[in-house]
């Protein structure tokens, strides 16, 4: 019952904040500290159930994703969209930097950056940069996926360098690259999403990979259990958040990190 417990509370902190610009690596280094769950093993669990977000994206985007198969049947019109070759050439610019960049400094993030201290910093200094480019983040040029352009497909990926420091957020870093490269708040987030994708797979499956000696057939229940319940919490974030960029701003999320961060940094010393 223990175990099963840990699996869904992990489940759900990972799922609800993937995709939310809050960081989730972040807050299962601090609920996997809570817990008493750390160690090789946890830190492949955590690996694992990002699979479970993952395939929320997958589930919820389905037809996104299917229009980028090439040579398929395109509705008038939408062939210099995000689709086809060049769809995946555009994912392809943006995951490029993040992928040179892990490989580069993996080793040097797990050893000097997975912990609760510099988790606190990263939220804080994340939460005032989302302010910063709320308050001064240009006039929207492109507002749909259709129209956007390899240069903000290329800052996108830069900017998702950062979220390399547990903390910072993947998300938030995509967002707010995509905002200030030109694009609108929801154009910024759903591109987010659709960038997570393969980075992220291309992440998780090399700790697999890596982790797999740890893993044996009792430990099972215990990863299902997390990957469901993080499928379903990603999912019902991903629609929240999509509603919500378009009524308000990513405020709330940046004081709600500025707020954490002092209470993680003095409560977890």
């Amino acid at each position: 019952m223990g175990d099963l417990f840990v699996a869904v509370i992990l489940g759900i902190v990972e799922g609800l904040t993937e995709f939310l610009p809050v960081s989730s690596t972040g807050h299962l280094i601090v609920a996997g500290n809570l817990l008493g769950f750390s160690g090789d093993k946890a830190a492949c669990f955590e690996v694992f159930i990002q699979l479970g977000a993952i395939l929320a994206v997958l589930a919820l985007y389905w037809r996104r994703f299917l229009s980028l198969v090439p040579f398929l049947p395109r509705e008038p019109g939408t062939e210099a969209g995000f689709s086809g070759f060049r769809g995946i050439a555009l994912l392809a610019v943006t995951t490029f930097p993040a992928l040179v960049a892990g490989v580069l400094l993996h080793k040097l993030i797990k050893a000097y950056l997975f912990g609760p201290m510099t988790v606190a910093w990263a939220l804080g200094i994340g939460g005032v940069g989302i302010l910063v480019a709320e308050r001064y983040k240009p006039r929207a040029g492109v507002v749909c996926l259709d129209g956007l352009g390899y240069r903000q497909a290329l800052i996108v990926g830069i900017f998702q360098c950062f979220a390399m420091w547990p903390g910072m957020s993947r998300s938030a870093c995509t967002i707010v690259g995509g905002m200030l490269s030109g694009l609108d708040r929801r154009t910024a987030t759903e591109y987010s999403f659709l960038a997570a994708v393969p980075v992220m797979v291309a992440a998780t499956l090399y700790d697999l990979y890596k982790a797999s000696n740890l893993l044996s057939f009792s430990d099972v229940g215990f990863f299902s259990v997390g990957f469901a319940v993080s499928f379903v919490s990603a999912a019902i974030a991903v629609k929240t958040l999509i509603a919500m960029v378009q009524r308000w701003s990513l405020a709330p999320f940046a004081w709600y990190r500025i707020a954490v961060a002092p209470l993680i940094y003095f409560g977890m010393r």
